[in-house]
């Protein structure tokens, strides 16, 4: 690594899971509220995961925070998948926040019809105005939304669909969302690799000794498509949250901390 000019990522690093969630809640909600007091509304994209649960808890009840001025939107959703499974991030997200606050707006990707027409329908919405906001996570293989490795940093698709890494299915697995890899889906419509980095504020939420490897390829290799997360370290206005599993042994001083 090169230093703070070529590495503009912020990395915050908290004594346990639980604080690392409130304090990347804590930011978040302090940027919608900024952006509310200069603009008429504020457009989120989210990620869905088990590892984002601590930080959307601590969100739901920050503040001060106009839901009713916010959009929302997610990151990817699986195909071939039950309309009522549990396991759909749509469902997730709504469980775990957006049916906790009254949003302006909620567009989940409806994998009803053709995949290739279920991508351009959620591009057209997502591509109406800028996106201000994107909470995110990592895949324990360095994966963004399902941009699995090699991901493509100059994809021309906003969304599209995706034929899922072995290690992506097993992680589902492994978060107790599903039983065995033989019940997770094999294929999923995500926003690519530009749409994420278009946002204009980034926040990253990775706790866990299992993202551990992923976190640490993240921030010690060169930015590269063979781990996707390193595309973070091109965002000018991107934060990363990690708890102490998550940081152990990464050389997290060669970023600037917060």
């Amino acid at each position: 690594m090169t230093g703070h000019s070529f590495n503009p990522l912020s990395v915050h690093v908290a004594s346990s899971r639980s604080a690392m969630g409130a304090r990347a809640a804590a930011d978040i909600a302090s940027e919608i509220r900024a952006l509310l007091a200069r603009q008429q509304g504020v457009r989120i994209m989210f990620a869905a995961a088990p590892s984002q649960s601590e930080m959307l808890q601590s969100l739901t009840g920050s503040p001060g925070v106009e839901w009713s001025r916010v959009t929302a939107f997610h990151m990817d959703e699986y195909l071939d998948l039950a309309v009522d499974a549990p396991q759909r991030f749509g469902a997730w997200l709504r469980r775990t926040i957006f049916d906790h606050q009254p949003f302006g707006a909620v567009h989940l990707i409806e994998t009803d019809g053709l995949p290739s027409q279920i991508a351009a329908d959620y591009a057209v919405k997502l591509n109406a105005a800028p996106i201000d906001i994107v909470c995110c996570g990592v895949g324990v293989n360095g994966h963004l939304a399902f941009n699995d490795p090699p991901a493509d940093f100059r994809d021309p698709h906003t969304v599209k669909v995706v034929a899922l890494d072995e290690r992506s299915r097993q992680q589902q697995v492994d978060d107790k969302c599903f039983a065995s890899i033989q019940n997770v889906p094999t294929h999923a419509v995500t926003v690519t690799i530009p749409t994420l980095l278009a946002a204009h504020t980034i926040f990253c939420t990775v706790p866990g000794a299992q993202k551990n490897c992923a976190i640490r390829d993240m921030l010690e290799r060169p930015v590269t498509s063979l781990c996707p997360a390193t595309a973070l370290r091109l965002h000018p206005r991107c934060t990363l949250y990690l708890d102490r599993e998550s940081a152990n042994g990464v050389a997290v001083e060669d970023y600037r901390q917060v």
